[in-house]
């Protein structure tokens, strides 16, 4: 049997999880705090500001939406990847994906 080794692109993965998961969550943030703000009705109020805070209600949803989906998607490649492989799938891997 081969000895197993650790595979670079569950290590990739993991470290993109640790990278975008925090941006992401800064960027749900952002975008929840000046909604919230906006809807204080102190910012601006009337006909017009209603239509703008239908739009910027469904910009902030996109964004939260889209946001949540690219955490799923990572967290579903990693439960996907195995952790280890044999020191040839790791060659294999690291030239296929550019992984130092």
């Amino acid at each position: 049997m081969a000895a197993m080794v650790r595979n670079p692109l569950y290590e990739a993965l993991q470290q993109a999880a640790r990278t975008i998961g925090p941006m992401l969550d800064q960027i749900e943030a952002d975008i929840e705090r000046p909604l919230r703000t906006f809807r204080t009705g102190k910012v601006w109020t009337g006909p017009t500001a209603q239509q703008f805070d239908a739009q910027l209600t469904q910009h902030s949803t996109r964004a939260r939406t889209s946001a949540q989906a690219i955490k799923d998607e990572l967290r579903q490649a990693l439960s996907r990847t195995p952790s280890e492989v044999t020191e040839e799938e790791a060659t294999s891997i690291r030239r296929k994906y550019d992984i130092i």
